[in-house]
This record gives structure tokens, C-alpha cells and sequence, in this order.
């Protein structure tokens, strides 16, 4: 299968896109396909004030107008989907904040070419080890794991660098259509918005290739 490139926005504590991630993954190891990967920024809250954070299960009861028991019983449910693709969450307990500064992080990675690593690391920290990706400290010391410099990690985030990235990648998926993540754009051409089935990825994928294949011939 011919080189494809794949642009995936999302959001660094957003359930769905790490299991959408996995399923997309999936689809790429089954085809053998050729993929680059360009991470792009997505705030699903950026009113939250940066530096602190809140418990998921408040956030998630006053936005769908729930109990709060009943918010716990979607994130159970939430477990459930993730380890049926092999991901194991933890999520009682988990807080949401203002990630805008680990997406600052990733779009310094991408120019270290570790930005797929340090989406990684940060998913597993937040939904696995309940770690916080809200705290800079510890923002820093995820970066390291993911193979970064620290203190090149510590001078982004005391700077103002990558804001405008983080900005223009929202501006980008507006401007697409999409209202929600995670949201694929393969080969500039397919549009695959959710956490879709590997099997649906398989299929854009086959179909990317199958036009770029007859637009060479």
C-alpha cells in the first residue's frame, strides 16, 4: 500500500480519541500501510481556567444534566469500551483542565519527531495512571518519559510558544466541518469523524489508496 498520510485532531483528555487512536492504529497494522501521522490540536473545553481542574464526573453530570452516580456509571461504561480494544482505564477519580499547554507540548514534539510517542504517554498518564497533564511539573516530567528534553519541555511551557499553533489547528477543524474529535482526514481527501471501528478505517484507508493509485496512473 502507497505512502498515505493521516491528520488526526483530538484532545489529550478525551476518552474516545485514545480508543480511536487504537482502532486506527489497528487498521494501519493489519494493511501494512504506510502512514505519516500529523497530530493537530483540539480544545473540548478551553474555558477551563489553565493550572487547575475539576473531577470528570462533576464536569460530565452538570454537561449532560446528570447525577453524579449516573456520570459514574458512564465512565464504567467507558472502561468497558476500552478494554474490549485493549486499553485499560482507570477513570474514577480522574480531573479535567485546560490542556491547551499539553498541546503546545505535542507541536514541539513534532518538530523532535516524538509527537505520536508523547500523545501516547500523555493518554496513558491521564486515563491509566490517573497522572495530571494540567500541572506543568508534571506536564515536564511526561514530556521526558516520551523521550524529550525536560527543560527544553520547561522553556516551551514557561513561553508563549505553540499557542498560535494550538490555535490555528482549532481554527483548521472548524473550518472542515468538524464539531467534535477525534477527526481523521486521510490523504486530504476522506473524513472519518469518531472513535470508528478498525474496520472502517481499513476500508478509507484501502479506498485513499485505491485513488491516489488511479490519480498516478
Amino acid at each position: 500500500m502507497d505512502f498515505v498520510r493521516v491528520d488526526i485532531w483530538s484532545d489529550l483528555v478525551c476518552p474516545w480519541c485514545y480508543l480511536g487512536k487504537r482502532r486506527f492504529e489497528r487498521a494501519v497494522a493489519e494493511l501494512g500501510a504506510d502512514v505519516e501521522v500529523v497530530h493537530h490540536s483540539f480544545q473540548l473545553d478551553p474555558s477551563f481556567p489553565r493550572g487547575s481542574s475539576r473531577p470528570t464526573r462533576e464536569v460530565l453530570a452538570e454537561k449532560y444534566g446528570r447525577t453524579l452516580e449516573e456520570a459514574d456509571a458512564m465512565e464504567a461504561q467507558m472502561e468497558e469500551r476500552a478494554a474490549a480494544d485493549g486499553l485499560e482505564y482507570h477513570l474514577d477519580g480522574v480531573h479535567l483542565g485546560n490542556t491547551v499547554d499539553g498541546h503546545r507540548l505535542v507541536h514541539f514534539a513534532a518538530e523532535r519527531g516524538l509527537a505520536d510517542a508523547v500523545v501516547d504517554r500523555f493518554y496513558r498518564a491521564h486515563f491509566t495512571e490517573r497522572r495530571s497533564l494540567f500541572d506543568r511539573g508534571s506536564l515536564v516530567e511526561l514530556a521526558a518519559e516520551a523521550g524529550l528534553d525536560a527543560e527544553e519541555a520547561r522553556a516551551v511551557l514557561e513561553s508563549d510558544a505553540y499557542e498560535a499553533e494550538v490555535a490555528a489547528d482549532g481554527e483548521q477543524a472548524r473550518a472542515l466541518g468538524a464539531t467534535g474529535v477525534p477527526f481523521f482526514v486521510i490523504d486530504q481527501r476522506f473524513g472519518v469523524a469518531g472513535a470508528q471501528s478498525s474496520e472502517v478505517f481499513t476500508q478509507v484507508l484501502r479506498r485513499a489508496a485505491e485513488v491516489s493509485d488511479a490519480a498516478a496512473g
